[in-house]
């Protein structure tokens, strides 16, 4: 279900979170409209927490550490990563009303950045929204080649020390398929919401995780 919004200014963070609460979120045409639309998809692209799978390629690119994995140092310059076009990308729905919506809630503490550098250098990352124990992911961006793909593996991780039991993808893609996203429906997601937002997560931006210490929680959390 898709609806337009005519009254953007009328959005707030507050409502927003409502939104999410009920499984809606925001999108925009391009980044160049103005205008925002709610979306309920039928379907919902969910990573299980349970079973997230990390590539062995991957695992051992976390474990080397060749990025440094920061969270909340850089939320705008993530949000700009994400909305700024880049190869096999022309185009992007992150206009300035996003932009502006989600760094309102970033300084509310309901949305967070994972960042990788690379010699001092913001390379990639990805950021979303917290509720409860549920987190939404919105968007993600890399410019040197697996940085979002390392932000993506500590964030699952970070999520699972913290006791959340939702990621929400939104939307299924290649990109995302490799790490065991699935479908459920728009019933069964929101269950699964509803379970989630029951109890709070504890996303710890202060706290520093080493790529063996994300691996690892994310091993003892396959039943």
């Amino acid at each position: 279900m898709t609806a337009p919004d005519n009254i953007v200014l009328e959005i707030t963070p507050e409502v927003l979170l409502k939104a999410y609460a009920c499984g809606i979120f925001p999108m925009a045409e391009s980044a160049d409209d103005p205008g925002l639309y709610w979306i309920e998809p039928e379907r919902r692209g969910i990573l299980p927490l349970d079973s997230f799978h990390v590539p062995r390629r991957l695992a051992r690119l976390v474990r080397q550490e060749k990025f440094e994995v920061r969270v909340d140092h850089d939320f705008t310059g993530v949000i700009e990563g994400c909305a700024a076009p880049g190869p096999g990308r022309q185009r992007t729905w992150i206009n300035g009303r996003i932009q502006q919506l989600y760094v309102a809630l970033h300084q509310m503490g309901q949305a967070h950045s994972v960042e990788t550098y690379l010699n001092g250098q913001l390379v990639g990352g990805l950021y979303g929204v917290r509720l409860g124990g549920a987190f939404f992911g919105e968007s993600m961006f890399s410019v040197v080649r697996e940085a979002s793909k390392v932000a993506l593996v500590h964030l699952a991780g970070r999520l699972v020390k913290g006791g959340f039991t939702l990621l929400d993808a939104q939307f299924i893609t290649d990109h995302l398929s490799q790490f065991g996203a699935t479908e459920v429906s728009r019933r069964r997601y929101q269950a699964l919401l509803d379970e989630a937002t029951r109890y709070p997560g504890d996303f710890q931006p202060g706290v520093a995780l080493s790529g063996e210490e994300v691996l690892a929680a994310l091993k003892s959390a396959h039943p």
